[in-house]
């Protein structure tokens, strides 16, 4: 995690804030803006970390933070100590302490042994601008609180970040999400991460999500969720990527599109290629009907890149796919709230009525991919591949990049779709 001083701005300002926030050094505004505010909460949350108190967040302070951006701590075990024990002295619950140790057992703790402490709040943020690093952060501390969740570096971006899946249940019936293949839909990172975080605390209480038993969803399916596609390209629009080599590169490629502002506009990954036109499904039809439009180069939209999966985060994307080998995907993308069911001259059987199904608990209309978009896509590929149902839905209404603020509301209309995607084929 990179350096943070007064006057710095962005998401890890804003993570930053949320930290302090969690560990009751607050209230700040988590704004993003590293004011006086947040470096006098700081300098008192150093200080009583006996760190230096100079209100800089740097690697020490960053560490000692650390469990308020993951949401756990590390406990060693003492003679004598209970999980409830433990959690008294936390905050915690002693039920969330037990399961993150299901490896022990509760009646002899091993003195030594070091455990997880799950922290009273939730994991994912959804009041925040998302990053490549908050992902990260997500996706361990997602795992170190539910052992039955896995995570996976199924790849890296063109900056040589990590591509994480995370992976779930233990039923045949497969099924594969995705998120934020274009950069300005970041909003879709967090939808998955939250739905991951809902069903599987509602597996632990032997609850439910969306009126079906995660105890059911969980012996049905085998859920794999890619969160974050583009990570690179999602640091550039929220501003997390301000400066350095690869910013200079795509400032020069957005340049000379002056129509699509920058960063905002901005959906290729950080070399600007379009990742939902990468796949092998009429890629050339897509190369053909970009080119006609003027998307030629490195653009930053509509770029197809010089050969289907040449970019690494769409290539990695399929490679994962093949290895899962899903009966059903879906692709989140914003905005329209709309449901794209089809490809081409494939029409899979029962995919309109799954489709349908998505529409009713959503308020989503299921509608044809516009003609301009409708080649070389993630779903597409899948479609043409497999002859299985696929689906991207364009989640929330308005321009992208959609305001974290309007989360809820996504969230809202997508929990059914998420949900019921586990138990439909």
């Amino acid at each position: 995690m990179r350096v943070l001083r007064f006057s710095d701005r962005g998401p890890a300002v804003q993570l930053l804030q949320l930290a302090l926030n969690r560990s009751g050094f607050g209230p700040l505004a988590q704004d993003g803006v590293f004011g006086l505010r947040t470096r006098d909460a700081l300098i008192r949350f150093q200080t009583t970390r006996a760190l230096a108190a100079d209100g800089v967040a740097g690697p020490r302070t960053h560490r000692a933070l650390m469990p308020w951006y993951t949401g756990f701590m590390r406990h060693r075990v003492r003679p004598g100590e209970s999980f409830y024990a433990i959690a008294q002295l936390y905050g915690a619950k002693s039920e969330a302490v037990e399961l993150a140790n299901s490896a022990f057992s509760a009646q002899n703790l091993p003195v030594g042994a070091v455990i997880v402490v799950p922290l009273p709040f939730d994991v994912v943020p959804t009041d925040i601008a998302f990053s490549a690093a908050l992902t990260a952060l997500c996706v361990r501390g997602l795992t170190a609180r539910y052992p039955y969740l896995t995570a996976a570096s199924f790849g890296r971006s063109v900056m040589g970040r990590p591509l994480w899946s995370l992976s779930m249940g233990a039923g045949e019936n497969r099924v594969l999400h995705s998120a934020a293949h274009h950069a300005n839909e970041w909003i879709t990172t967090p939808l998955l991460l939250k739905f991951t975080e809902e069903l599987c605390a509602a597996f632990a209480a032997g609850g439910s999500l969306f009126g079906q038993s995660a105890a059911e969803i969980f012996s049905y399916a085998r859920i794999c969720l890619v969160p974050l596609v583009n990570p690179d390209g999602v640091d550039l629009v929220t501003g997390e990527l301000q400066r350095g080599e690869r910013y200079e590169a795509a400032r020069a490629i957005a340049a000379r599109w002056p129509e699509i502002p920058f960063p905002s506009g901005w959906k290729a990954n950080i070399a600007g290629t379009d990742l939902n036109l990468q796949y092998p499904a009429e890629w050339e039809t897509a190369r053909a009907v970009k080119f006609e439009a003027g998307y030629t180069a490195p653009a930053p939209m509509n770029y197809v890149g010089p050969a289907p999966l040449s970019a690494p985060e769409s290539r990695a994307l399929a490679d994962l796919t093949r290895r899962f080998d899903p009966a059903l995907v879906q692709a989140w993308h914003t905005q329209g709230g709309v449901i794209y069911w089809r490809f081409g001259g494939y029409e899979v059987p029962g995919a309109q009525d799954i489709a349908g199904t998505f529409a009713a608990v959503s308020g989503y209309t299921p509608a044809d991919t516009p003609y301009a978009a409708s080649f070389a896509g993630y779903k597409d590929f899948f479609i043409q591949e497999y002859r299985r149902p696929g689906f991207t839905i364009e989640a929330g209404r308005g321009v992208n990049p959609l305001p974290i603020g309007d989360f809820d509301s996504i969230y809202a209309a997508s929990r059914g779709i998420l949900t019921l995607g586990a138990l439909v084929t």
